[in-house]
This record gives C-alpha cells, structure tokens and sequence, in this order.
C-alpha cells in the first residue's frame, strides 16, 4: 500500500511501490486521503460547496497517470480515497496490507525537515513494515 498525496515525495513512493510490488507478485495500492477543512466548522452561514472525495479522487488519479501513464493499465492497481485524516487513514490501513510505502514530506512539510508528520506517525503506529521514500 502506498500513501499518494500528489506531491513529489508521493510520487517517488508510488514509484517504489511499484517496482516492489512487480518483484514480490503483489498488489499495489494507491491511498489518498481527505478530510473536511478545519475552518469548516467556523462559519455556518457560508456553503461549502466542494465535493472532498472527488477532488481528492481525481488528484489521485492524476498522480497516478503522471508517475505510470499508459503504462497504469498493465500495473495489478488499486486506488482508494478514503476520508479522514491521512496519517491516521494510513495506520489504520496498516492492518490490512503487507507493506506500507510514503514519500519522506508530503504537501504540508516545513521547508527543510527530513519526514513530514503523517511519515513520522505511520513509521510509529504502522501495524506493518514501513519504507518511506526520500528523493526521487
């Protein structure tokens, strides 16, 4: 299972991910996770009109078709948006799957930290093997 947030780390996870799962025979599945801003709450009065899930399905896919391409239809998989915060998503995931890949700092990363919070907590709570992917 490989945590995909489309940022660069996140895709040199995927990348990895696949290749791993190319060499063991195993299925490859992509995760993103989404949650509900935490302003939403704040305002009442305002919709929120945005679709989260969606949103955060065609991101997904787009990392996807970025890192494979045509390629994507010879690969065994999956992908899977599933609401909640990512770190705990991923953890809970963790469960079920034999290895859990993320890239080193996603899109929330301070500038200059060598693993991003949602790496740091799965590399702590993970129930599986974790490798976190750093660079391309």
């Amino acid at each position: 299972m490989v945590g995909v947030d489309g940022s660069p780390s996140s895709k040199a996870a995927l990348r990895w991910a696949a290749r791993q799962a190319g060499l063991t025979g195993g299925r490859l599945h992509a995760v993103t996770a989404w949650e509900l801003p935490s302003y939403y709450g704040w305002a009442p009065m305002l919709p929120y009109d945005e679709d989260l899930a969606a949103t955060a399905g065609k991101a997904l896919t787009a990392a996807v078709h970025s890192v494979f391409g045509d390629e994507r239809s010879k690969l065994d998989l999956v992908e899977s948006v599933v609401p909640g915060h990512p770190a705990q998503v991923l953890i809970d995931l963790s469960a079920r799957c034999g290895l859990l890949v993320i890239g080193s700092r996603g899109h929330g990363a301070f500038t200059g930290t060598l693993i991003g919070s949602v790496s740091q907590q799965c590399v702590q709570h993970a129930r599986c093997p974790v490798v976190v992917v750093r660079g391309s």
